[in-house]
């Protein structure tokens, strides 16, 4: 087949994607010294800005009309944001340490896999989709494979670690900024969730585009296993958000339920009190979970869903006919998303102000739809200049025709039920509508009908979501087989810029209030911070419900480039081997979730002990004359975390390598496709349960409607009922929940990269028999 030209020359394709990822750190920098400009020392808290006063030119502060001493409060918080970034920066070295560990270990592991595929020998072999001709040796494969899960590893545990780094930067310098009114603070808690956003769509990016590059000039034409060995890039990040999501669950929930239940409940003081010993763990717990965590996970989604979608078009036209630009539309999409992102995220911080804590939510909600629309538009402009109008792609065995403008509904379609499921997931996770109204209502008859009607709300959540992600990878496998579900996956996290910042939001403006309380600052800085950390919540769920659609449909993208490299013409579920499959792999979700939440309950049970026994026994302590054993906490929440992230990364990491080795690629195939189904459901209603259980406890708190005020004050029968059911759903929300969707990307990444070794020893009990 003849190649087809497209609009965009190769040397435009070389010089866009690299200068589209420098825009993005130029950004990313230019934020950070925004945000860096509202100075944390006792000298001065007024803020150097813009002429337009719109950064802030030394407005009144509250503290100045009320009278109180603002240098102390400055230095508090100071105190405070330095006790929050040592214990969070401690917690990731350590962490970091033992994943390197695994990293090591695990790169060798691929190595000796994939050489063995054919005995470690240097000779060219047979491609495998078309015998014909001839490529590089599956030695080259296993040495490129690791390099690329180290390059991809590497730079997920970067990206969080960045995106926690500027977390605690900005979260007392939200504090200060709160008391010029509650637009100063927005700005500067979303512009540092920008900073994160940025920098991990623009690296992600940038390594990948260099690792292509360099890797091409081994391979040259052998674009087939070229891409092949870039798929251990989305293995290696994915590996690492597995352990940054779980170990940084278990720390932020186990200190976070430690705090409430003893705090709370038992001695009736309020959440981020500085009498609480548990206070600065929890905190701490905010950033290493939510922030590096999360920032891991989603730049492995991407990672996985820009190797999917290579590796199926390098077995298609594009790949056969070696058209570099077409061949990496998937990079030009992530390209014109970033720009796409920059224009939004100035909708937030520049063109509009945030004036009232009622603008707060609506201003996160359009920065979803603008950025929407606006890539709906970059879209077509890619696939029009990128793509030639008539190609072909590999669908299983056959090449099926496809037309640009179907690539771009593909695209699309993915794009769209991004925010839809945001939208649902707001719905059901926000307290401006009917049901949290209605889960903090069912407190007034106790702690149980409250855990009821949540578990309902998060189970009916489930519905819309399954249904969006139904559509698209209906639509788009209609249109583009696999290689439409790998761009519809892509779509959905084109806006990932934006969606981290608003995601990144929530735990720094959660942070802030915290920081408030504990610096002694007046009651209405501390409304101010607590509808920030409102709007926040609704925000991380919005933000979890994109991690877990996406994943959808990256493990399917996945799955269908493991299908056709493993050689399996057609995955019958009616064949034994392939059932028994299917059973295990949906099992292995609740396996998972039993593990972190046990890990979250044994951890939070050593929390509440030490802060009871603390209680006991500093004299002075409830009274606020001496000061609680903070590191203590801090170690306990660190230990527990290191401890029990093991045994549920173990259980993801080896399954699909036992099964594949004992089983074979037919019994693989149905614990990916059960992984898959049952996953998506449990994480999804995970999610917003917890995120329900939150914010019905905020809207008691909040007291700011007639209803809400029937059920409080705080301290009242229902709030208290309230707390235990955003207690149970703290591990739910922020460990099981979020964690599930790296299980099944995780699972099938894994298989597509160890799939030729799979193919050619795997299933020996079948063997056997």
């Amino acid at each position: 087949m003849e190649a087809a030209t497209t609009i965009l020359p190769d040397i435009g394709t070389e010089i866009l994607i690299p200068v589209c990822a420098v825009i993005g750190i130029g950004f990313a920098l230019i934020q950070w010294v925004l945000v860096a400009k509202v100075k944390v020392n006792g000298k001065s808290s007024s803020v150097g800005g813009g002429v337009d006063g719109k950064n802030g030119y030394a407005e009144s502060l509250i503290e100045e009309e009320e009278g109180i001493n603002d240098h102390s409060v400055v230095h508090r918080c100071a105190e405070i944001q330095n006790a929050i970034s040592e214990g969070a920066t401690s917690f990731l070295f350590t962490e970091y340490q033992y994943v390197g560990v695994f990293m090591v270990a695990f790169a060798i592991l691929i190595f000796v896999f994939l050489g063995s595929v054919e005995g470690f020998s240097t000779k060219s072999q047979a491609c495998t989709y078309d015998s014909s001709k001839m490529c590089k040796p599956a030695l080259a494969t296993a040495i490129f494979s690791t390099t690329s899960f180290l390059l991809g590893a590497v730079t997920s545990v970067i990206s969080g670690f960045l995106g926690m780094k500027i977390a605690t930067y900005a979260n007392a310098r939200t504090t200060l900024e709160a008391r010029k009114g509650v637009g100063k603070a927005f700005i500067v808690a979303f512009r540092s969730g920008a900073v994160m956003g940025f920098l991990l769509a623009a690296n992600g990016l940038l390594v990948l585009y260099i690792a292509i590059n360099l890797f091409k000039l081994y391979y040259g034409d052998d674009w087939e296993g070229l891409f092949e060995a870039i798929t251990g890039y989305g293995l290696g990040g994915s590996s690492m958000a597995l352990f940054g999501r779980v170990g940084g669950g278990i720390y932020t929930k186990a200190a976070d339920v430690g705090a409430d239940l003893v705090g709370k409940v038992e001695r009736n003081i309020p959440e981020d009190d500085p009498r609480n010993p548990a206070v600065i763990a929890d905190n701490v717990g905010d950033n290493v979970g939510d922030i590096a965590g999360m920032g891991s996970d989603l730049f492995g989604s991407y990672a996985e869903s820009s190797c999917a979608a290579l590796v199926v078009a390098s077995i298609s036209s594009f790949g056969v006919n070696h058209e570099f630009t077409a061949m990496l539309y998937p990079l030009l999409i992530s390209s014109v998303g970033i720009l796409v992102c920059l224009l939004t995220t100035l909708f937030a911080t520049d063109f509009f102000e945030v004036k009232a804590v009622k603008e707060i939510e609506p201003a996160l909600k359009k920065q979803l739809v603008i950025s929407t629309v606006l890539m709906t538009i970059g879209i077509a402009l890619v696939s029009w200049v990128a793509l030639p109008s008539t190609f072909t792609i590999f669908n299983f065995g056959v090449q099926k025709e496809v037309q640009s403008w179907q690539l771009f509904l593909c695209v699309g379609v993915g794009l769209w039920a991004g925010l839809i499921i945001g939208f649902v997931t707001e719905y059901y996770t926000s307290n401006a509508y009917s049901p949290v109204q209605d889960v903090a209502d069912s407190c007034r008859t106790g702690a149980a009908t409250n855990v009821i009607f949540g578990l309902a709300l998060g189970y009916k959540s489930v519905i819309i979501p399954i249904f969006a992600i139904a559509i698209s990878i209906f639509v788009s496998f209609s249109f583009a087989a696999m290689y439409g579900i790998a761009v519809a996956a892509l779509g959905m996290l084109s806006t990932i810029a934006t969606g981290l910042a608003i995601d990144a939001y929530g735990p720094i403006s959660d942070n802030a209030g915290g920081i408030a309380e504990m610096a002694g600052m007046s009651h209405r800085i501390r409304e101010r911070t607590d509808a920030l950390d409102a709007a926040g919540n609704t925000t991380a769920a919005i933000g979890k419900g994109f991690a877990i659609g996406s994943a959808a449909l990256v493990s399917l993208a996945l799955f269908g480039a493991f299908v056709s490299r493993a050689g399996v013409a057609t995955v019958d579920v009616l064949t034994p081997k392939v059932f028994i499959g299917l059973l295990v792999g949906a099992m292995l979700p609740y396996w998972f979730s039993a593990m972190t939440m046990k890990s979250v309950g044994s951890a939070a049970l050593k929390m509440v002990e030490e802060v009871r026994r603390q209680f006991n026994t500093i004299p002075g302590l409830m009274e606020g004359t001496a000061k609680p054993d903070y590191a203590n906490c801090v170690k306990i929440s660190t230990d527990a975390s290191i401890k029990e992230m093991i045994p549920p990364g173990a259980l993801v990491m080896l399954t699909p390598l036992i099964v594949g080795t004992l089983f074979g690629v037919e019994t693989l195939s149905g614990v990916l496709a059960g992984s898959l189904v049952s996953g998506v459901q449990i994480a999804i209603s995970a999610s917003n349960t917890g995120g329900a259980w939150d914010n019905a406890k905020k809207y008691i708190e909040a007291g700011a409607s007639e209803h809400a005020k029937s059920l409080g004050p705080k301290g009242s029968d229902p709030h208290k009922a309230a707390v235990i059911g955003d207690t149970v759903g703290d591990p739910l929300k922020d460990t099981s929940g979020p964690s599930l969707n790296i299980l099944i990307k995780l699972m099938a990444v894994e298989s597509l990269v160890f799939a030729p070794f799979f193919a050619t020893h795997g299933g020996l009990l079948f063997k056997l028999f």
